[in-house]
């Protein structure tokens, strides 16, 4: 494969390893060789030595012909949660409204015009889509995402619309132009967004920012419901009114964590 950034910088050998990594895909969690290969676009030998490189580290294990990721990845994406604190500060709350509306709240984070989730507390409920730490939505049709799109200036916003999706699924609806202007113009006049089915058939959400001690918006957070269960009007009459006190308590705590020193004593 030839290089794919002329910066003599760049480390080719460590982009490989996380195209192998993302190779396994949903639905694709044990592969062969060849099929590994194929899914990261690289030849046959390089996809071996990451794989053995992988499987030595503990990131990846092998099974007879085929090839599997360990739990150990997820600390890929758990040390980045943990550096910012955000999950430390925000669970207790989370957990509160949980317990409150009896519903599952999510926190996400943009990653070029997807969000991807970085905190979550569940309750059971048989929904459209399955969610995780990690999982990508197209952020458009998510309420988090517009949450977190209404706050970047005009240039980011195009230029982060203009990255194509990484998400693993198609939203059902998913705002464009002039709909998307007005529906991001609406949620910085308001403070919240609200999505209706967009992402998915029964699938009906809030989310509100949640900032740090600068006013800046890192991170979003929202209730997700069943539409057949509960309504539009309970979703911003009940629900939306404990979202916001949430979100108000993690981004006051997130403000102190940030201004209290961190400093490490040898012991």
């Amino acid at each position: 494969m030839p290089r794919r950034d002329a910066d003599p910088n760049f480390i080719e050998a460590i982009a490989r390893g996380f195209d192998v990594i993302k190779a396994f895909t949903p639905g694709r969690a044990s592969m062969t060789l060849s099929e590994v290969a194929a899914g990261a676009g690289l030849a046959r030998p390089t996809a071996r030595r990451v794989l053995l490189t992988l499987e030595a580290l503990g990131y990846a294990r092998r099974t007879g012909g085929a090839y599997a990721l360990t739990p150990r990845v997820l600390e890929l994406g758990h040390t980045f949660v943990q550096s910012m604190g955000l999950w430390d500060v925000a669970r207790p709350h989370m957990e509160r409204l949980v317990g409150l509306t009896g519903e599952s709240t999510s926190v996400a984070q943009l990653d070029g015009s997807d969000i991807v989730y970085v905190a979550r507390v569940s309750v059971p409920r048989i929904i459209a889509l399955a969610v995780s730490i990690g999982t990508r939505f197209p952020a458009p049709s998510t309420s988090l995402g517009k949450v977190l799109l209404a706050e970047l200036e005009p240039a980011d916003l195009a230029r982060v619309l203009a990255e194509p999706s990484r998400a693993g699924v198609t939203a059902r609806r998913q705002p464009r132009g002039a709909e998307l202007t007005a529906a991001l113009e609406e949620v910085r006049r308001r403070g919240w967004s609200l999505t209706d089915e967009q992402l998915a058939v029964g699938v009906r959400s809030v989310a509100a920012p949640l900032r740090d001690g600068e006013g800046r918006v890192v991170a979003a957070m929202n209730v997700t419901v069943h539409a057949a269960e509960t309504s539009v009007e309970k979703l911003r009459e009940e629900y939306l009114p404990l979202l916001l006190e949430a979100a108000a308590a993690v981004s006051a705590d997130f403000a102190h964590h940030g201004s209290v020193p961190h400093v490490s004593v040898p012991s």
